[in-house]
């Protein structure tokens, strides 16, 4: 069965960086997206990547400060995240769907990992 793993969150101060991975069990055939729930608020998508890396979606509170990526070799995707704010706050979950295209619908996604806590402080 396969799993997804996050790892590499944690607290950080207004303009820090962090750099999220998730590793799969299994391979990773399939396209891959960033989600993130902070406090009180519902889950929200955050960023997508293809299967062949090609096709990248931000949300717009994020284009311009993180960057998806994946390595397909080691069955990881990564988020980098620059430039973080207090807003960024949340919990951080990757998820897979079952095809190879980029999507930022959450229904879209079937597997999902455990989440990290990402904590920036003002």
């Amino acid at each position: 069965q396969v799993q997804l793993v996050e790892s590499g969150g944690g607290l950080v101060q207004t303009g820090g960086s962090l750099r999220l991975s998730c590793v799969a069990s299994g391979r990773t055939v399939y396209s891959m997206g960033w989600f993130r729930q902070a406090p009180g608020k519902e889950r929200e998508f955050v960023a997508a990547n293809s299967l062949s890396g090609a096709t990248k979606y931000y949300a717009d509170s994020v284009r311009g400060r993180f960057t998806i990526s994946r390595d397909n070799a080691k069955n990881t995707v990564f988020l980098q995240m620059n430039s973080l704010k207090p807003e960024d706050t949340a919990i951080y979950y990757c998820a897979r769907t079952l095809g190879s295209r980029a999507t930022t619908i959450m229904e879209d996604y079937n597997l999902w990992g455990q989440g990290t806590q990402v904590t920036v402080s003002s």
